[in-house]
């Protein structure tokens, strides 16, 4: 995403501090998930612009994550300073990231996906193992998107695309990653828009989804959607069932979000002018 430009920072400081002098408002939360006292973690300058996140098997230790425009694939240690990256392509948009059955596989904003094997990342000189897929899905904007490694199938969302009828649903894609490493196309999902707006009670929601993932221990499906500040919650079928506004405050730009193998969910914000690029963490509160 584009950097603030100087001329607007007077007029972001004014709208923050009329925020904070607001009256305050209450945010729900899921049951197992507190959203409103997440654990921030501070990413380093070469993160500012985190937009995807994912683990390796759901081993929260190290962070697999990639910013708007570089083409690397970085990873740390959350809490570290710095971070150590693979290049695997040119310059450009790239949104999000997922790593299935140790195939790692990187989503453009154009729809374009990159993959390459896992094994490679420690090793910089190995480029060639990258192939690139163009076609698989249609003209549009592509944010959010989520593998699943028990049966290898790869969920993409839209947020803009030509080929949806109208804003009273949300279209998504299901691809296939074979066994030789290629990808073909599967099926597609859609969301009912209006079932959003009637649990919200908004008269009117663009509904232009920036992250997906699936809650390991129920199947849902949580979406975010950063230009609503608004977290959707589906059943494995894809049917509505809850929607939570988020705090701005602390999602300032949510663009990335996975969970670990413990159940924990990990919402990734963009940084600025005025923040750092960072992870909030959300601790599961079952047993």
């Amino acid at each position: 995403m584009k950097k603030i430009a100087p001329g607007r920072l007077i007029v972001l400081a004014f709208a923050l501090a009329s925020t904070a002098c607001a009256p305050k408002r209450k945010f729900e939360s899921p049951n197992e998930y507190d959203i409103n006292k997440p654990q921030k973690i501070v990413m380093p300058p070469s993160l500012e612009e985190i937009s995807g996140i994912t683990f390796y098997k759901g081993n929260s230790d190290t962070l697999y994550a990639q910013e708007d425009e570089s083409g690397k694939l970085y990873y740390l240690k959350p809490g570290d300073k710095r971070s150590q990256h693979f290049k695997f392509g040119k310059h450009g948009d790239y949104e999000d990231v997922a790593i299935c059955n140790n195939t790692v596989i990187m989503l453009k904003s154009n729809g374009v996906l990159f993959t390459f094997p896992f094994a490679d990342i420690r090793h910089p000189e190995e480029t060639g193992n990258v192939k690139e897929w163009e076609h698989l899905l249609p003209e549009g904007e592509y944010e959010g998107m989520y593998a699943d490694e028990k049966d290898n199938t790869i969920y993409i969302i839209c947020k803009d695309c030509v080929d949806e009828k109208s804003s009273k649903t949300a279209k998504g894609y299901i691809l296939q990653l074979n066994n030789d490493g290629s990808i073909g196309q599967k099926g597609t999902f859609e969301i009912d828009v209006h079932s959003i707006k009637d649990i919200t009670g908004e008269k009117k929601i663009n509904f232009h989804p920036s992250a997906l993932a699936r809650n390991p221990r129920t199947n849902e499906w949580y979406i975010i959607t950063s230009i609503n500040k608004l977290l959707v919650i589906t059943d494995s079928n894809w049917k509505v069932t809850a929607a939570y506004k988020l705090n701005p405050a602390i999602y300032i730009q949510p663009e990335g979000m996975a969970f670990d193998k413990d159940n924990n969910l990990y919402v990734s914000n963009e940084g600025g002018d005025l923040h750092s690029g960072n992870i909030l963490k959300i601790k599961w509160k079952g047993k």
